[in-house]
């Protein structure tokens, strides 16, 4: 995948994959707001981002989006447009194949979460059944 690389394990546990198994991508432009909003907060920029799911949400999932500065045990880690992505391994089932986006639009601005796995979302698109 353009954009991607991969990133040698910094717990035990994690692990790298290869770029065809990446669950999630972002595009430039998303990445580019992770970075944005990252230094807005004052947070360190060697911090990567954690994508999630978990249970919740009118749908039944959803969508967690945060800064994270270290691998738990089992996270899939990999970089993506100089941004290190964090993804834990039973998140990275649900979410295998996503897309995010960062989109404007008649309703504001925000993450557009693209999930191939999704049969069913919520009008705000925060959260999602399978």
């Amino acid at each position: 995948m353009e954009g991607t690389e991969q990133l040698q394990p910094e717990s035990q546990g994690a692990h790298e994959i290869p770029d065809e198994e990446v669950p999630v991508t972002l595009t430039p432009k998303a990445v580019e707001m992770v970075k944005i909003t990252r230094e807005q907060e004052g947070i360190d920029p060697s911090h990567g981002l954690r994508v999630a799911v978990r249970g919740g949400g009118c749908s039944g999932f959803e969508y967690a989006l945060d800064y994270e500065s270290e691998a738990r045990p089992d996270d899939v880690i990999y970089e993506q447009h100089g941004l290190t992505v964090y993804v834990d391994g039973i998140s990275a089932r649900y979410l295998d194949g996503t897309n995010i986006d960062y989109v404007f639009g008649m309703a504001g601005a925000g993450f557009k979460f693209n999930n191939p796995k999704a049969t069913g979302s919520c009008g705000c698109g925060s959260s999602f059944s399978v």
